[in-house]
């Protein structure tokens, strides 16, 4: 079972007010559990039975053989039946309280037919009440409490009655029923330990999971608020700046017309330069606006894995300067996105691999692809990072390039559309050695469409 099985606890029942989706995820989880019950009959299924054979080989008990075959064969025919309604059936809080009740019952039947209220065996008791505590809401796990102590006191009742050991036969003194009690205690405490540890290491990876889960899920949302904030912001600086540049811009172009031939070159180099700089501030707004805000609206398509890597090479500075290997079993495969935004983060990892590699070097581009995912991995020949700038790498506006060189916005916008799109997008770097970045997608399947 997955680790997640043993963190679903109360809420499996459906509810009139709980969402479909909740309440798909409740019945799921009580299948689950149930799923897992079933396994641990059957672990408790193969105890009972060597238990009662060493028992009955190795001690002078006389134990009702017949009567307790009778019960496992129940036990094992139930479970069956269990294990078919587990995959099939609508499974409630109610249904898995309902199969612990039972299993309470049967350990009360099987510690009557072998010793009652002193066999060692008892102490299992315990192990039903702490697995309700863990699968059952609060309600439920006080009831299979009761009827434990229900169970273990009507041992006692029923031996005040039919007296001591009234199912078996001994020719054993006192002294060695005590040894054989002893040894049974010790048997007990074991398979209890066991468990115990077992369940609760179970229950704490399972919450660790979890946990890893819900703090990926809460970055993801930061990333996606982030990202939305910063289409907003500079969809609005891209507005509000674009009236008193273009003012700069025409009021430069007069001045220069204005200026008489004869004046100095340096009035017209200056004026050239406000003219340049007005450019370049467009061309910044225009960037953040199209890496911020385009890609959000763009629709979905179809596309190959070579066509994507084909489309971030197109208009590519230094095309000359990347090794594209494929993998033949990714030369067919296709996925869906945002073309032109798939294009430009590609070629945003393409630029910061050939930037951060020596002059003339060469950068990696591999595609393979994994059982069902397309994996592009873009590999440097540079420095390297230190753990402290990798840890912040993807974080908005932080950069280790020199100004003007970058924005600090593409990896952060990489990893929003690779996330976007149901994929990964990882970066690992050793310093001396270089680094990688690795983009994982989903690969497409022949029925899928286009889709905005």
């Amino acid at each position: 079972m997955a680790a997640g099985d043993l963190a679903a606890a109360a809420g499996t029942a459906p509810h009139p007010n709980r969402s479909p989706a909740r309440s798909a995820a409740g019945d799921e989880r009580g299948r689950l559990n149930l799923s897992w019950l079933v396994q641990l009959h059957w672990w408790a299924i193969l105890g009972q039975a060597t238990i009662v054979v060493g028992a009955q080989s190795w001690t002078h008990i006389g134990l009702p053989m017949g009567t307790l075959v009778a019960v496992m064969v129940l036990e094992v025919i139930g479970n069956v039946v269990l294990g078919a309604w587990a995959r099939r059936a609508q499974v409630t809080d109610r249904d898995i309280a309902l199969v612990m009740l039972i299993d309470a019952a049967v350990l009360t039947v099987l510690l009557d037919l072998t010793g009652g209220a002193s066999n060692p065996f008892s102490t299992l008791y315990l192990v039903n009440v702490a697995l309700a505590a863990v699968l059952l809401p609060s309600a439920w796990s006080w009831l299979l409490m009761a009827a434990s102590l229900a169970g273990f006191a009507s041992l006692f009742v029923h031996e005040h009655f039919a007296g001591v050991s009234h199912h078996i036969r001994t020719h054993m003194d006192h002294a060695q029923t005590m040894a054989a009690h002893l040894r049974g205690m010790w048997v007990a405490f074991a398979l209890a330990a066991v468990f115990v540890v077992f369940f609760v290491q179970r229950v704490t990876r399972a919450l660790s999971a979890r946990e890893g889960e819900l703090q990926a899920a809460r970055s993801q949302a930061q990333r996606r608020e982030k990202l939305a904030s910063l289409a907003t912001l500079a969809a609005g600086a891209a507005h509000e700046l674009s009236t008193p540049l273009s003012t700069i811009a025409v009021v430069a172009k007069e001045l220069q017309r204005a200026i008489p031939a004869d004046a100095s070159s340096e009035l017209h180099d200056d004026l050239q330069l406000v003219r340049d700089q007005v450019a370049r501030c467009r061309e910044i707004l225009d960037r953040m606006a199209a890496h911020a805000g385009e890609n959000v609206g763009e629709p979905f398509a179809q596309m190959r894995a070579r066509d994507w890597v084909d489309a971030a090479l197109d208009g590519f500075r230094w095309p000359q300067r990347v090794e594209v290997r494929i993998d033949p079993s990714a030369e067919a495969a296709s996925l869906v996105g945002p073309q032109r935004g798939l294009a430009e983060a590609l070629r945003g990892l393409l630029k910061n691999a050939v930037q951060a590699s020596p002059a003339e070097a060469q950068v990696t581009l591999l595609v393979t692809a994994p059982p069902g995912r397309i994996q592009i991995t873009v590999r440097d020949r540079g420095r390297g990072m230190t753990p402290e700038v990798l840890s912040r790498v993807g974080e908005p506006f932080f950069t280790t390039k020199v100004p003007g060189e970058g924005m600090g916005l593409g990896l952060f916008l990489t990893r929003a559309l690779a996330e976007q799109l149901g994929g990964e997008f990882n970066i690992t770097s050793t310093p001396g050695d270089g680094t990688e970045a690795r983009f994982e997608l989903p690969v497409s399947t022949a029925g899928e469409r286009s889709s905005p």
